[in-house]
């Protein structure tokens, strides 16, 4: 084989290279027109993309120009609707504009595409309803097609403008009137002395971006798709929808989760070549294989100033121009097979003279190999097999001596072994008991732990409330807290959130729930006296654990319908009969307990009256951070959203909803925090 493999190979080498290397100059060269082609659509996209969008922002300058100069009166509907209706008329990129006020109020004009105009408007006479009413060919009001509740000020649109105070984008959200999605460039007014007025808007419907991408010509079966940088899918050239459609609303797709093998496959490799969409600052490129199929990808970011962050994926197939070289090099693999056989039979033929002396110490060799190190190998030459002949013998001399020493250390390793196993046995056996006492006094914690929590009788004893509360931790023993106290007229409510969980976060829970019930024995009503002693109690013990724990806490009083709420936790949720959401904000009303000493400066208190069916949701933050697959949180919008839902049932029915809610939400992902909720309505 020495002799032959070197000659064989010599041939094959040289007839393999060639073909190499003419397989590798066509690749190279289709790799360079499908890096063209990627780049020629995606420039493309970009111009078509920046056309479209830059649009709205320019129309909406001209608007607020004519407003600023009193062309135009922000309070003269009359006059906006003609001139948002006129606007629609000239532009084809745009047919939805529309401007919502600081008071709420609302109007709007849009064209379905259909041949219909509409104008939607909610002012002081129709709140909390929008109207929607067709328009005739001069623009004039005529049938009233629909009512509905809206408020522009909770709209994501609406929101986004407030939060970035200049031209911006929304967030990709569903219509509220077409129910598809959309995403709205928005411009906000101010008067004179930088008060807001209202937020100009332009709804853009993502499906039109998608048309324009089915319609390029990128290759046989190329396609093209654009991404948030979360991976949500913003438009593609397939006719997949970007959203899912659900019982309630529908749900963004993630191109990870996509039914389309070449967006989801390449969104994953994608994700692979970088950790995190937001790295890509430049044009990306890079190649992979679906189904042993090479792909050609381009990403390219689109911003603009406003804020709009998307990426373009281009995607196409070096199969769609392999078709060629593909023949070329099964010929050439033909050539090279050819060339190896007639080489490897001159090889042959050439090399059995020469290999029958050492096929003989082969022999021999094995024979030693098999444990007969009495076997001398006969081969009586002064060559080099000859010299390697007498090699042999020397080893297998020397390696029967070092076996024979081997089997000696052997034996003494095996029995330090042994030892060494049973003193490992003993050790574990000590862990096991360690581990079986930690774990009951883990279980003495928990016990004590839903032993002081509120019980249903102490609940049901409370005259004109409907309480329900719930509490899991996620380890043995968890932070959360809850507590509820009835004292004569007057019912004190704690809920809190020790920092982390454990056996730790559970003793400083029970601290807590300590210190309230001592101070409501001693009918204490100074809020800012109870949280201070609370908080002096707390900080002084945890300095003792040597530890850094911590917990939010706020403290409420009820009596008779009124509510005075103390103290830094969540925001508390005040729900009307109706099913209203009010939310306040406890950032300002207190600080975390047990962090500093003296927190006394930073105590408040507000309070909050309610009628009958009025009623309070109480929650800590293992809640709304809870997490699902896609690491998308539950979040407060949507708790409220379920409570309002469900909130003509009992304070059970209720709390038990929302636990569903919850669970159903996070499925099969891990639960990280502790969940606590705690309904109460006035009777």
């Amino acid at each position: 084989m020495v002799l032959v493999i070197p000659f064989v190979m010599q041939v094959f080498a040289t007839v393999g290279l060639i073909g190499y290397l003419s397989f590798r100059t066509g690749q190279r060269a289709v790799n360079e027109l499908a890096i063209q082609l990627t780049t020629r659509v995606t420039e493309r996209i970009n111009q078509h993309l920046k056309a479209y969008l830059e649009t709205p922002h320019f129309m909406h300058n001209m608007t607020v120009s004519s407003i600023r100069n009193g062309n135009l009166n922000i309070s003269n509907f009359s006059s906006l609707q003609q001139q948002f209706w006129s606007d629609i008329k000239l532009s084809n990129a745009v047919d939805y504009i529309f401007l919502g006020t600081q008071e709420g109020y609302f109007i709007g004009v849009q064209d379905y595409g259909d041949g219909r105009q509409v104008v939607k408007f909610r002012d002081r006479a129709t709140a909390p309803k929008r109207l929607i009413y067709a328009l005739d060919e001069d623009g004039k009001r005529t049938q009233l097609l629909k009512s509905q509740d809206y408020d522009p000020r909770i709209r994501p649109w609406y929101t986004a403008t407030l939060k970035a105070q200049q031209q911006t984008w929304s967030p990709i959200y569903i219509s509220a009137d077409l129910g598809v999605l959309q995403i709205t460039p928005t411009t906000p007014m101010y008067d004179a002395e930088g008060t807001l007025q209202g937020v100009l808007g332009t709804n853009l419907i993502l499906s039109q971006i998608s048309d324009f991408l089915q319609e390029l010509k990128i290759s046989q079966s190329g396609q093209a798709f654009i991404l948030e940088r979360s991976a949500d899918i913003v438009a593609s050239s397939t006719d997949e929808q970007p959203y899912l459609s659900t019982a309630s609303e529908p749900i963004r797709l993630n191109a990870r989760n996509s039914q389309q093998p070449g967006i989801k496959l390449t969104t994953q490799e994608l994700l692979q070549q970088v950790d995190d969409l937001n790295q890509i600052n430049q044009p990306l490129q890079f190649t992979f294989e679906i189904n042993n199929k090479t792909q050609l990808v381009q990403v390219s970011p689109l911003t603009d100033i406003q804020g709009l962050d998307w990426l373009i994926v281009v995607r196409v197939p070096e199969a769609d121009f392999m078709a060629q070289i593909t023949a070329n090099t099964r010929t050439t693999i033909f050539l090279c097979l050819a060339a190896l056989g007639i080489a490897t039979v001159l090889g042959i033929v050439t090399a059995r003279w020469v290999t029958q002396p050492i096929l003989s110490l082969n022999t021999a060799a094995k024979e030693i190999a098999q444990g007969e190190w009495g076997k001398v190998v006969e081969l009586h030459r002064s060559d080099e097999v000859g010299e390697l002949a007498k090699s042999f013998n020397s080893m297998a001399q020397q390696l029967h001596e070092s076996l024979e020493t081997l089997e000696e250390n052997v034996e003494q390793r095996t029995a330090q072994l042994a030892q060494a196993n049973a003193e490992i046995h003993e050790l574990n056996q000590r862990l096991k008991a360690e581990n079986l006492r930690m774990s009951a006094q883990l279980d003495v914690a928990k016990t004590l732990q839903q032993m002081v929590l509120p019980k249903p009788a102490e609940l049901e004893s409370i005259e004109g409330l409907d309480i329900a509360g719930f509490m899991e931790p996620v380890d043995e023993v968890g932070g959360d807290y809850y507590d509820i106290l009835h004292y004569d007229d007057v019912v004190t409510i704690g809920i809190g959130d020790v920092a982390g969980h454990g056996l730790e976060s559970g003793v400083v829970m029970l601290m807590a729930q300590t210190a309230i019930r001592t101070l409501q024995e001693m009918q204490e009503t100074d809020f800012v006296k109870c949280l201070d002693v609370i908080n002096r109690t707390i900080y002084h013990n945890v300095q003792r654990m040597n530890s850094d724990k911590n917990m939010t806490l706020a403290i409420l009083n009820y009596c008779r319908g009124h509510i005075s709420i103390s103290g830094q936790h969540e925001e508390m949720i005040v729900v009307r009969a109706s099913g209203e959401i009010e939310r306040v904000d406890t950032i300002d009303l207190g600080f975390p307990i047990g962090l500093d000493e003296d927190i006394i400066k930073f105590i408040s208190q507000t309070c909050v009256q309610l009628e009958s069916g009025d009623g309070i949701v109480l929650y800590t933050d293992g809640i709304t951070e809870a997490e699902n697959l896609e690491r998308q949180q539950y979040g407060l919008e949507r708790l409220c959203q379920i409570v309002s839902q469900t909130w003509q049932g009992a304070a059970d029915v209720i709390k038990n909803q929302v636990i569903h809610d919850v669970r159903r939400h996070i499925g099969s992902q891990k639960i990280y925090d502790d969940i606590t909720v705690l309904v109460l309505k006035h009777k």
